[in-house]
């Protein structure tokens, strides 16, 4: 999906969904980690985190764009829109939109065993003659070297 095709779906589910026409840009962000998308308070224009589309089905990418839509619409308008607001809640709960993101699958690069079998998994590699397993104390030996 190209960011002309996001931006044609964002203005369709706000007319269906808000009954309000969406006139501002709406985005991918490669570098969104965390968050499914965010709201630009400076500019009015939405950031959708392209995650939301590859690993996750449409119907988590609409419950997204619904949500950061909220969020334009209460702030357009005037209201509260922040998450703890009432306004927030009435309109999540009337939309059906997520309150939130879906996790990020995270894998892990690196894999370790001890001389007993347990299995440690980590992100970050660690020196192998330093550290032991912290169930049993024995060796560790790197089970994948390239990740």
């Amino acid at each position: 999906m190209t960011d002309a095709e996001l931006q044609s779906l964002v203005e369709s589910i706000s007319i269906t969904d808000f009954e309000r026409p969406f006139e501002h840009q709406a985005t991918f962000n490669r570098r969104l980690r965390t968050t499914g998308g965010r709201y630009l308070l400076a500019t009015h224009n939405l950031e959708i985190n392209p995650r939301m589309m590859t690993d996750f089905d449409e119907a988590t990418l609409i419950g997204v764009i619904q949500h950061e839509l909220i969020h334009y619409h209460l702030h357009m308008q005037g209201l509260p829109h922040q998450h703890r607001d009432q306004a927030f809640k009435q309109e999540l709960a009337r939309t059906g939109a997520l309150r939130f993101a879906p996790a990020q699958p995270q894998a892990a690069k690196w894999h370790y065993c001890c001389a007993n079998g347990h299995d440690i998994y980590r992100n970050r590699r660690m020196n192998v003659k330093r550290y032991v397993c912290g169930k049993c104390r024995a060796p560790l030996k790197l089970m994948n070297p390239n990740g």
